[in-house]
């Protein structure tokens, strides 16, 4: 009897050893992975610029060193050309499905970035170096669908594909978002206007008398920026009144916001007001909007106030929603009087007050500043600030004067919309282009977005298209030629070169500045078309990887979503050795004139929907 009690004794120790040691690495393993989830070091295909593609050229000859290294026939073919191109590109952890590489906190962490988060600096672009991108496609979530179309997306969208629900439950008393079944649906409310943005938006105009009670005022007022916000329903209720509104929010602890914003088919970019300007230039917008946006605008002398100052056209309004408005307590009361005064040093003046809003009016000249005594702050801008510079440029706590043509007009001189679009915009002389030059780029690309149409055949049916960016706008034309199809364009101008940009907001569009050598500001799978104009060949002129550039344009294409590629034969022959490992499939080429007697290509591709195990789901 003792002798079975001892073996059971020992017994039961040996098991609680074994459960000991499976418990310890259990949780070794547990630890680990955990850990090398924010490591950036080497992971499969997660790995940072994949060895098979972490130095791009674009030709690479079979004796040269990546040759000799990488010539791997399981991951390479050899092209007639003697360049090795990769069967198939690398497929990212589904973790990242979600990745903004230049917006990534967990690359600021492992970079071990010294911000100043009370500046807002961590929430602004910090792109990897190119030797630590992921060099590989972001996978769609699983579930996900090919969006709902417009305009039914404005108001539902599948919750497979942006799988975040905590919005609908922070926000739950707000009426911002909805989970419904196997969707998520937006009923048009915000913090300050739980019963529907449009009530809210026709009180904005009552407050201004608008005829009708239409914000866009007979189509005076066009163009909005709408900081913090939220889920863009602000945004997306304006569009039926003919307004644009770029939708602004950072990528904060309410991450998601302009991914359902996107998803939705409304414009939004993701940005903050933090130490640099936003990338649009001066008079740039009719009418900024703050509603409960949380922010301090009286810090660091009235930067941000000044920022906005810079952007509002002459004459522009900046309605602001807050307790500041109206609360009686101390601290709003002092907050007020504070901000007044900064908003009368400036020359703002109140368009109108009620309730918990307030509209201030900018100056249509620069008489008010010419009149303030000397030594008021804050001061006007220096002669040799260009106020249209928006890629990273440090902002400036200075008022920016308007030029001699303001002055002279008194006011931005623009016609109202719809004819703003086609009208030749003020600002068109100081590039020193002719009327000539600008009524002819109109033709133009007439001409091409309806060959581009016609390409498509069909490829293309009603509503397939939404979300469009054209990647090197110039003036804007592509987008103008798009004015009768429900779309709305994400102009972007190169940082290099002319700054057109602000020609194209005179004319009432929408866009931003950005250089095409680090990732956009989006989410993934945000764009249904990318037009992509001689891009590759200023990426090549300027030494920057095409290959990185096909797989960020991968990155925030929709599956299913189509991309025009208008350039030389030489890179269209590059793309096409690409398309297979994209899992990308040729729809269209045709050849085509330039403007300055050039041969282009037009080539004309589509995504292919596929799920992580990089298996096709269907081809659209």
């Amino acid at each position: 009897m003792m002798r079975g009690k001892t073996d059971n004794s020992k017994r039961r120790h040996l098991i609680l050893s074994l459960i000991t040691i499976v418990l310890v690495i259990g949780f070794l393993c547990y630890w680990k992975s955990s850990f090398s989830s924010g490591d950036y070091t080497a992971r499969s295909a997660l790995d940072y610029g994949t060895r098979t593609l972490r130095s791009f050229r674009w030709n690479v000859d079979e004796n040269d060193e990546l040759g000799e290294k990488q010539d791997d026939s399981s991951l390479y073919s050899l092209q007639e050309d003697n360049t090795l191109v990769p069967k198939s590109f690398p497929v990212c952890d589904d973790q990242h499905s979600e990745l903004i590489p230049c917006l990534d906190r967990h690359l600021r962490y492992q970079m071990r970035l010294k911000l100043d988060q009370s500046l807002m600096e961590h929430y602004e672009r910090h792109c990897p170096l190119p030797e630590r991108r992921y060099n590989c496609l972001i996978p769609p979530p699983p579930g996900y669908k090919v969006p709902i179309k417009w305009p039914r997306s404005r108001d539902e969208v599948w919750q497979a594909n942006i799988p975040h629900t905590h919005l609908a439950h922070e926000k739950s008393d707000q009426n911002w978002m909805i989970v419904k079944g196997d969707k998520i649906e937006f009923p048009g409310g915000g913090t300050h206007f739980h019963n529907g943005a449009d009530g809210y938006i026709k009180a904005l105009a009552n407050m201004l008398n608008f005829t009708d009670n239409n914000l866009n005022n007979e189509g005076n007022l066009r163009t909005v920026l709408d900081v913090g916000c939220g889920v863009a329903s602000f945004g997306g209720y304006l569009l039926s009144s003919d307004v644009m509104t770029m939708s602004l929010a950072p990528n904060d602890v309410h991450q998601n916001q302009i991914q359902f914003a996107l998803e939705r088919g409304i414009p939004a970019y993701l940005g903050v007001l933090g130490t640099k300007r936003l990338p649009y230039p001066s008079r740039s917008f009719d009418i900024a909007h703050c509603s409960r946006c949380r922010i301090d605008w009286l810090q660091r002398d009235g930067l941000l106030l000044l920022e906005l100052d810079r952007l509002l056209r002459p004459g522009g309004y900046f309605a602001y929603s807050s307790p500041v408005a109206y609360a009686q307590d101390e601290e709003n009361l002092r907050t007020w009087r504070d901000m007044s005064g900064l908003l009368e040093r400036m020359c703002w003046k109140i368009a109108a007050k009620r309730g918990q809003t307030v509209i201030w009016v900018k100056p249509l000249t620069n008489d008010c500043y010419l009149e303030r005594e000397p030594g008021v702050q804050p001061p006007l801008c220096p002669s040799k600030d260009d106020p249209d510079a928006a890629w990273e440029v440090p902002m400036q706590a200075c008022i920016t004067p308007y030029s001699t043509q303001v002055q002279r007009t008194g006011g931005s001189g623009l016609a109202p919309w719809p004819a703003r679009l086609t009208e030749i915009p003020p600002r068109l002389s100081d590039f020193g282009y002719s009327n000539e030059l600008f009524v002819k780029d109109m033709d133009i690309w007439q001409n091409r977005v309806g060959e581009y149409w016609n390409m498509f055949g069909s490829k293309i049916m009603k509503n397939s298209i939404r979300n469009v960016m054209d990647m090197k706008s110039n003036l804007g034309s592509f987008a103008a030629s798009l004015k009768d199809k429900d779309v709305w364009v994400m102009n972007v101008v190169p940082n290099e070169g002319p700054n057109t940009l602000k020609i194209i907001y005179d004319r009432g569009l929408i866009g931003s500045v950005h250089d095409w050598c680090e990732a956009y500001s989006t989410y993934p799978r945000t764009y249904d078309l990318l037009h992509a104009w001689n891009i590759f060949s200023d990426m090549e002129r300027k030494g920057c990887g095409a290959e990185d550039l096909l797989i960020e344009m991968d990155r925030i294409l929709r599956p299913t979503g189509f991309v025009i590629v208008r350039d030389n034969e030489h890179v269209v022959k590059f793309i096409k050795k690409y398309l297979n490992a994209l899992q990308w499939e040729s729809i269209a080429e045709s050849e085509s004139e330039s403007e300055f007697g050039e041969t282009e290509v037009v080539f004309v591709m589509q995504k292919k929907m596929w799920i992580s195990n990089n298996q096709l789901l269907y081809s659209a």
